[in-house]
């Protein structure tokens, strides 16, 4: 078993090993994978972070030693929660950008910088990391950041998100690992029976004709739902689902809520 890790801000995950294939996810800067098989110029990986298995370009494939990937699997290594910028030590490029949910191993705070397979990364300014204990409140301020985001099929950055990316990326800013597809999210944490009793921060979940679930969406205050539908906004909840503003018809047909926050699953 071989295994990597990315030093790019975003590398597109295909379901086949082809550039026109669709993109079925991304791996975000510092998220480490296994290497299952490699063809000429295409390696089949599966994420660490959720399992999602798909095709990447081997030239965005840095290796990664498997000692290296023991100890990652052994941390929680610290999330950044908004845009911020790298400069290699090597000096052989300019600083970079990476997104919000981009993971950081090792980091140390004292001097500000960490290693990504033998080279060390330094913050251009004094970052922002994420926490251990998720908090309703923030987690809804995370998501309000979204807005206007398009949907990208596969995303999972504010350039561009689907619905189930763009939870999957607001819990683990959170301190929360979640599947990576609505229907695998659906199975977490606890029902809540009826949609008086629905918190801000729990996750509301639409099923199609033939009942499967297909999307999912963060609750606001006030009955209103923030989802990635064409693009990432805010619409009206209730009993039968989602209410587009815009449309001024209902979208979604709600199947079931449930409460993801762990201090609240006891």
């Amino acid at each position: 078993m071989k295994y990597g890790i990315s030093n790019i801000s975003i590398i597109p995950v295909r379901n086949e090993p082809s550039h026109r294939s669709e993109m079925v996810t991304q791996i975000l800067f510092g998220e480490h994978f296994k290497i299952l098989e490699c063809l000429i110029s295409w390696c089949r990986i599966e994420l660490a972070f959720d399992g999602y298995i798909g095709w990447v370009s081997k030239k965005n494939v840095i290796p990664l030693k498997k000692i290296e990937f023991i100890n990652l699997e052994k941390i929680n290594a610290p999330v950044i929660s908004s845009f911020e910028k790298i400069i290699p030590s090597s000096g052989q490029q300019t600083n970079f950008t990476i997104v919000p949910g981009s993971s950081i191993p090792f980091y140390n705070t004292k001097k500000n910088n960490f290693d990504i397979a033998g080279e060390t990364y330094k913050f251009e300014d004094q970052v922002k990391l994420s926490v251990e204990k998720p908090d309703r409140n923030e987690i809804q301020k995370t998501a309000i950041f979204y807005l206007h985001s398009p949907y990208l099929w596969g995303g999972r950055t504010p350039f561009g998100t689907d619905c189930s990316g763009f939870i999957q990326i607001l819990f683990k800013i959170h301190g929360m690992r979640l599947p990576r597809d609505a229907q695998q999210q659906a199975k977490q944490g606890i029902l809540v029976n009826f949609i008086t009793e629905a918190k801000e921060g729990d996750l509301a979940f639409f099923d199609n004709d033939e009942g499967e679930i297909e999307h999912v969406g963060l609750l606001l205050k006030d009955n209103q739902i923030i989802h990635s539908s064409g693009k990432v906004r805010i619409d009206n909840l209730d009993q039968q689902g989602i209410f587009n503003t815009d449309a001024g018809t209902y979208s979604h047909n709600l199947r079931v809520i449930k409460r993801i926050l762990k201090d609240e699953l006891n």
